[in-house]
């Protein structure tokens, strides 16, 4: 009988943990879908499939390897209350002595697992997940709260795009301004890298036990990687074909491709199939060896979102938990739009980001910042139904990442901790960046009256109504400025439109 039993959640599909470096038969693994973990938000189906599927090929893989599993479906699970339950009752079975388990990344796994610890007549060890490259302490350890200073200290930490003398390569840390052009029109994106998983069953299986699901997915052809090796054949798919115009389009918006450049591995990365230092090393030499082809501004853009943005976010998230989650800075109580679960909005730019979001459980990090979350922004919806949004609808959307960006960067909702300023913009920005405007039902060009895009008179309203707060903020100044040089009239009609479509918030 076994006397070790070793829990794996969901997303700790790390074949290359030190778990695994060799067998031992008296450890047995347990992998489980799990009803609290599939009901806790309501969730893009593709996202549950994504995960169990993930879940099954790590089982068999550790199988091939020689381990013992023991993996549950939810079929064996829904006897069981929650996860506690699950294990106190495997413990019996195995007859095991010893529970250990990975820290979860997640705060209420981590608070459920450290109860049962307490509970379990058995010795507990908590093990790192062996994924990060900072700690869970790291706000403390990177005393500068600014995510541009603390993606420095880590570049110089782990020698990534510096030179001889510790300086970063090209003379400057960040080519973000290198990085904000719309896509030409002459200009179409290589089609995605798709994998084609028949999913069947799962589906099946989630049906059956009622889960409440969004969205959509075709059960013959699951698009998504579920094991290290398409991980890494969509990493070197990336590097190939997309990162040479990876940082240049990275924000463009457009209807004429759902992916761009973008790398499309936040899934991989975030269930552990692959590490981030691994994709930052492969992608800094592939550049390297390309850089004829690839300039150093498509890398470094690439690389900041890994090894900058990503391991930032967790930081925070482990720093500021469990207050951070009930943070409304704004007092925004709005509900959500009934268009965000359907769609149907005659707003260009949010019908193409959230169909494509219904569609494949994905959109770009400016589709989620500056469209769907600037409009939740500027109309002051609930901060805890946005989160719950976001968490439910993206295939790589787990607490530690989603949290801090949206009600952090996105909703300003912690009061400037994630960001310097809001991230609020009008319907100039969008059409900037993207080709929506043109064929929208609303005028872009236009700030008041019933065809107005919403996206404007909506700006100067949460200008407004917030100036008490955020008029004295250095980045704030200039938009301001030009509310002030606006006429009262002006200012009026601007008000009354916002209000209008406020009023009629789902028939936008």
């Amino acid at each position: 009988m076994a006397k070790n039993l070793r829990l794996l959640l969901g997303d700790q599909l790390n074949l290359n943990h030190s778990w695994f470096q060799q067998q031992n038969q008296d450890v047995v693994y347990l992998i489980a879908e799990l009803h609290q973990e599939a009901g806790y938000v309501v969730h893009h189906i593709q996202k549950l499939v994504g995960f169990f599927l993930a879940m099954q090929e790590f089982v068999r893989e550790l199988q091939e390897a020689g381990h013992q599993v023991d993996y549950l479906t939810l079929d064996a699970t829904q006897a069981y209350q929650d996860l506690p339950a699950l294990i106190q009752a495997k413990m019996a079975e195995h007859q095991a002595s010893v529970f250990e388990y990975q820290l979860p990344d997640e705060y209420r796994l981590d608070q459920q697992l450290k109860q049962l610890a307490q509970q379990l007549n058995a010795a507990v060890q908590a093990v790192d997940s062996e994924h990060f490259l900072t700690s869970r302490n790291a706000w403390q350890e990177y005393p500068n709260h600014r995510m541009e200073y603390f993606y420095r200290q880590l570049r110089k930490k782990y020698q990534v795009l510096m030179d001889a003398d510790h300086q970063p390569l090209g003379g400057q840390w960040n080519y973000d301004q290198d990085n904000r052009q719309a896509l030409p029109k002459d200009l179409q994106p290589p089609e995605p890298l798709l994998f084609a998983h028949n999913v069947e069953p799962i589906v099946e299986r989630i049906q059956r036990h009622a889960l409440k699901t969004l969205g959509s997915i075709d059960a013959e052809t699951f698009i998504w990687p579920v094991t290290r090796s398409e991980s890494l054949i969509l990493l070197d798919d990336f590097l190939q074909r997309l990162l040479p115009n990876f940082g240049r389009y990275q924000d463009a918006l457009t209807g004429r491709c759902w992916s761009l450049y973008h790398s499309r591995i936040s899934f991989a990365l975030n269930t552990k199939m692959l590490h981030p230092l691994e994709v930052i090393r492969s992608a800094e030499e592939h550049w390297q060896a390309n850089s004829q082809q690839i300039t150093l501004a498509q890398v470094e853009g690439f690389i900041r979102q890994i090894l900058g943005w990503r391991e930032f976010v967790r930081a925070l998230y482990w720093e500021k938990m469990p207050d951070y989650g009930q943070l409304n800075h704004l007092q925004a109580n709005r509900d959500l739009p009934s268009f965000f679960w359907d769609g149907q909005t005659q707003m260009a730019c949010m019908r193409q980001a959230i169909d494509q979001s219904l569609e494949f459980a994905y959109a770009h990090h400016i589709q989620r910042l500056m469209v769907t979350g600037n409009f939740a922004l500027l109309a002051g919806l609930d901060p805890e139904q946005v989160d719950a949004w976001y968490l439910g609808i993206y295939i790589d959307a787990i607490e530690w990442v989603e949290l801090p960006n949206t009600r952090g960067m996105s909703q300003y909702a912690d009061g400037g901790l994630m960001a310097s300023k809001p991230y609020a913009a009008s319907g100039n920005y969008i059409n900037k960046m993207g080709d929506h405007c043109k064929a929208c039902h609303y005028k872009v060009n236009e700030k008041t009256g019933p065809k107005s895009c919403p996206f404007n008179s909506l700006y100067w309203h949460f200008l407004q109504r917030h100036q008490a707060e955020l008029q004295t903020n250095p980045r704030m100044k200039f938009p301001y400025a030009s509310w002030r040089k606006m006429s009262s009239e002006q200012q009026s009609l601007i008000l009354e439109t916002a209000e209008a479509y406020l009023s009629k918030i789902n028939q936008l």
